[in-house]
């Protein structure tokens, strides 16, 4: 499936998003294209994220599945926030912060 993707110019994002109060901690994944900033990314998965967009907080894959945890990334210095022009990366899950 990466082989298709990256011959059409797409990359698979893994965000994690807590879009409501029914569904905490839900994941899903979105197919973007290349070059989509975090801003972009986060109207795939809903227009009100990225109108209200604040800022994305970042984690590589492989240091989430080392650390376990979004919350011991945090503790590790591994999360960074990023803003709205951030190029969101095959690799990264993402929180998106919002606010409507």
């Amino acid at each position: 499936m990466r082989g298709f993707l990256e011959r059409h110019g797409l990359v698979f994002d893994y965000s994690r998003c807590s879009v409501s109060s029914l569904t905490p901690g839900e994941e899903k994944a979105w197919t973007i294209h290349r070059d989509t900033t975090a801003v972009q990314a986060a109207g795939k998965i809903h227009s009100d994220m990225e109108r209200g967009f604040i800022r994305a907080e970042v984690i590589g894959y492989e240091d989430l599945v080392r650390c376990g945890s979004i919350a011991e990334g945090r503790k590790k210095g591994l999360l960074h926030t990023e803003g709205k022009s951030y190029i969101v990366e095959d690799v990264d899950v993402i929180t998106f912060l919002f606010n409507i």
